[in-house]
């Protein structure tokens, strides 16, 4: 399984990117079960989640960014997205998707204010 993270880039203040995460080779029913997470690393401080859907669609997201970002899959595709809006420049990290032990690499997002 490889899971590829794309749609980072550099965006001002409040305005959004919507990230992909797709994960080759992974089966049908395993990815239904449960889908690859999304986390983030910013410069200096520790890996953290942001959001993760379940098998029936529930999400939970960082307090941080409650409000503002969304995820969502596409099970036929074996893709998550992370749409995120009214970006922050305390949003800028390094984005990854993460499935188990299985790490994408990841996808630069930079706000600048």
């Amino acid at each position: 399984v490889q899971l590829q993270a794309s749609g980072g880039g550099l965006v001002q203040a409040g305005g959004s990117l919507r990230l992909s995460c797709k994960a080759s080779g992974m089966i049908l029913s395993v990815f239904s079960a449960e889908a690859p997470a999304w986390y983030r690393q910013a410069p200096g401080k520790q890996r953290e989640l942001v959001a993760s859907i379940s098998a029936g669609g529930s999400t939970k997201y960082a307090d941080s960014v409650k409000g503002r970002f969304t995820i969502a899959k596409d099970n036929t595709r074996r893709t998550v997205y992370l749409q995120m809006d009214n970006l922050k420049p305390e949003d800028t990290a390094d984005y990854y998707c993460n499935h188990k032990t299985t790490w994408g690499r990841g996808t630069l997002v930079t706000v600048s204010s």
